[in-house]
């Protein structure tokens, strides 16, 4: 079970991080997702690195064998919204780092203009004014899973769920020539 106050990593660092083409490909990824720090894309990094693992593994086994397993990848993964239903297990190895980015929440309310860009949907869903389902979600990395896309809204509690927009997102009234 290991020690409870010394959580395990979730995430694997890169080999060589000093690469000039890898720190530039990271900061790149960073900027368009709105992510806090390397940690984030690194976690991103592994759990897609982790579903290739587990597909390239089932490939090497007897069709009879992989058969239940690779039903539960596929299945799991068609549910976070990575695949298609008619996926098959070669598919998984085509999965990208930005496919899995895609599914956060931080990304999806930024993608549905519930936010003016990544960042402020990062801050709006800190500050308690994004729910899924009437519920509040306060983790900007959590897998929107592809029942739950349609229900992310403001929050009912929220200022911005009566009406007001939030900042850079109300109109601005037409800028015209007005009478002095």
């Amino acid at each position: 079970m290991g020690d409870p106050k010394r959580p395990r990593k979730k995430y694997k660092t890169p080999r060589h991080p000093w690469r000039a083409d890898v720190l530039k490909e990271e900061l790149e990824i960073i900027g368009t997702y709105g992510l806090r720090n390397k940690r984030e894309l690194w976690r991103a990094k592994t759990m897609v690195s982790n579903f290739r693992r587990i597909a390239r593994s089932l490939l090497s086994q007897p069709p009879e064998v992989r058969k239940k397993r690779e039903r539960e990848l596929l299945d799991k993964l068609y549910r976070l919204g990575l695949l298609d239903k008619d996926a098959e297990l070669d598919h998984v190895l085509d999965l990208r780092v930005q496919d899995l980015l895609e599914r956060r929440l931080q990304t999806i309310v930024w993608r549905k203009g519930l936010a003016k860009t990544p960042y402020q949907a990062r801050q709006l869903i800190v500050h308690g004014h994004i729910a899924i389902a009437g519920r509040k979600v306060y983790s900007p990395g959590y897998l929107v899973k592809r029942d739950e896309e349609d229900l992310i809204s403001y929050a009912p509690t929220s200022p911005f769920a009566q009406g007001k927009k939030p900042p850079g997102l109300e109109e601005t009234p037409a800028q015209g020539g007005g009478s002095s």
